[in-house]
């Protein structure tokens, strides 16, 4: 059944506004790699608004190649050092009203926006045609989003065309970045595909022959750890490690608590967020809206943080679930 909002319509939606910020960069002369870096964000539109279209016209498997080798020829692009960064101006601040604490109106309604309609209108219909589909919760975030740019264009007094170009030099500041979380999301998928749980299991029953139950401890702490600091998201990491050594050994064959062992576990799993570089929009991001001289300059901060917060659960762990 069709419904108003769907997911499409939300790709279609980034799709075409990256297609804008493609021309923006081809367009700027300031930077030096804007040919390769227009090209980035084309490829990376071309997933978006091509997917479905090839689906219907050639079928799945061959829509997957095709974008599959559009992903691959985007990470070269990137891994290659072809996105560059230019010069454009910032808004002109005295087209702008002061307006106070009303500046963080716009960022505090999208999670009240996105909880009313993914709670509130998941399940109902207008006309008969239901408003969301299965994935209500991301095309809520695209209507508060939309709300969001309304009500900050109301505060400020601005213009969506101000707002794209800020949108533009946001993007052409953060780079390449500003896409990992969704090729970190695919990396997930693809570990989840492969059993890499198993292969978890195996090599902890190699490590510890003999059920040393501090050493599957620490080798599971250490793992989400490790795995999150290969993906960069401590919820991709946890399916892994959960299925592959928690469950079947911590929990079944030894008999630990699920609860702590799942909670403390997710927390070892954030002491790797705190330092990888794959956790961009923790790590990298921040280093480059601040203009830092060191861009892993935050990640070197933490670093002594998450060690010591890491070897903690190592012990709490022991202690609380068991």
């Amino acid at each position: 059944m069709k419904t108003l909002i769907t997911f499409d319509m939300v790709a279609y939606v980034v799709g075409l506004m990256t297609v804008a910020i493609s021309f923006a960069i081809f367009s700027d002369r300031s930077n030096r790699k804007r040919f390769t870096t227009a090209l980035f964000w084309a490829l990376f539109a071309f997933c978006l608004l091509f997917d479905g279209i090839l689906g219907n016209a050639f079928g799945k498997h061959v829509a997957h190649q095709i974008i599959g080798a559009a992903v691959v020829a985007l990470v070269l692009v990137a891994g290659l050092g072809g996105v560059g960064r230019g010069a454009a101006p910032a808004t002109n601040g005295e087209s702008i009203r002061p307006v106070g604490n009303w500046l963080f109106l716009p960022s505090l309604s999208i999670p009240v926006v996105v909880i009313a309609c993914s709670v509130g209108l998941k399940g109902r219909a207008i006309g008969g045609v239901p408003i969301f589909d299965d994935q209500a919760t991301l095309e809520a975030l695209a209507v508060a989003a939309i709300v969001a740019l309304a009500l900050a264009c109301a505060v400020t007094r601005g213009t969506p065309v101000q707002a794209f170009r800020e949108a533009r030099r946001l993007i052409d500041t953060v780079g390449w970045v500003a896409i990992l979380p969704i090729v970190l999301a695919i990396l997930g998928g693809v570990f989840a595909a492969a059993k890499t749980g198993e292969s978890i299991k195996v090599l902890t029953l190699m490590l510890a022959p003999h059920h040393e139950r501090f050493l599957v401890v620490a080798l599971y702490c250490l793992g989400m750890a490790v795995f999150t600091i290969i993906m960069g998201n401590a919820f991709a990491a946890f399916p892994v490690m959960a299925s592959g050594l928690a469950l079947p050994i911590l929990v079944k064959e030894m008999g630990g608590n699920p609860a702590p062992l799942m909670a403390i576990g997710m927390v070892a799993g954030y002491c790797g967020t705190l330092v990888t570089p794959m956790a961009a929009n923790f790590n990298i991001m921040p280093a480059a809206l601040l203009e830092l001289k060191d861009r892993y300059g935050v990640i070197k901060a933490q670093a002594p943080t998450a060690i010591a917060m890491l070897c903690a659960n190592i012990v709490l762990m022991e202690f609380l679930a068991f």
